[in-house]
């Protein structure tokens, strides 16, 4: 399989459906520069993975009659790249018109071919469409009811304030508001964003601004949760933190970037609008 790192992106093109078995369709994109433009050191202040979930993959059995799943990736944030979502989706298509033995041949290619592409072990589990996953909402305290005045909606990280006391138990605060755009379509890209922390206190109504002000900006999910991640660990200075963010699926796919100072993994959830 041949992938492509920060070129050839299909995002934005009009490109055929192949429905036949196509690791080339994967993408690769470097990790390294969203980093270094969002000044995020070495070694990286955080731990974590992100996790996908692709709703829309079926392929032939052994027989020609057609099977479905719905695929999970975990992908560590230690990966050297993170893979087009675009080129996922067309890749996960390629499988429709192809046979496979069996369930673990088909595990089998898709482990192969995404550890390329994203340069790192991922781990992949096929789940059965006949088992649902019961929708949760995020711990804590909803944002979303502050009555608070908000005029800025380009990204500033000075909007984020700490007040004097400490949070000695970890507290969580989400918002179901959250908006950023594609920086290659500019279309918007729709989330739910939880901060858990222990430290100074973070004003809640500047945490909300903080947030709101993502609403035009461009960047991919990874780079997004990370730059949420390094402005807050930066600017108010918490003994522990981690952010996390659930996207809303487009072309069939959801991303779930996970940055902690505590955890590699990220808690199993699926929110209601997912």
């Amino acid at each position: 399989m041949t992938s492509v790192v920060g070129k050839d992106l299909l995002l934005g093109k009009e490109v055929p459906y192949v429905d036949t078995y196509t690791p080339s369709l994967l993408r690769s994109i470097d990790r390294a520069r969203a980093r270094t433009i969002a000044g995020i050191p070495e070694p990286l202040p955080f731990r974590g993975e992100d996790v996908w979930t692709c709703y829309e993959l079926s392929w032939l059995n052994a027989k020609g009659r057609p099977d479905v799943g719905v695929l999970t990736l975990r992908v560590p944030c230690t990966s050297p790249c993170i893979v087009e979502s675009k080129s996922l989706k067309l890749y996960l298509n390629s499988f429709a018109q192809t046979h496979f033995a069996s369930r673990t041949e088909v595990i089998s290619a898709l482990d192969s071919d995404l550890g390329l592409a994203f340069r790192a072990p991922v781990m992949v589990t096929l789940h059965d469409v006949t088992r649902p996953v019961e929708a949760t909402q995020l711990p804590g305290r909803s944002l979303d009811h502050l009555d608070v005045e908000i005029e800025n909606y380009e990204l500033s990280p000075d909007l984020l304030v700490r007040d004097d006391g400490d949070v000695e138990v970890r507290e969580a605060l989400h918002t179901n508001v959250f908006r950023s755009v594609c920086p290659v379509t500019g279309q918007p890209d729709w989330a739910s964003v939880l901060v858990q922390y222990v430290g100074r206190r973070i004003t809640p109504d500047s945490l909300l601004r903080y947030l709101v002000s993502y609403r035009t900006h461009a960047a991919f999910h990874e780079d997004t949760i990370e730059r949420i991640f390094v402005d807050v660990l930066k600017r108010c200075e918490p003994t522990h933190l981690t952010v996390y963010g659930r996207f809303l699926r487009r072309g069939g796919i959801d991303i779930n970037p996970y940055r902690s100072t505590d955890a590699d993994s990220a808690p199993a959830i699926r929110l209601p609008r997912q």
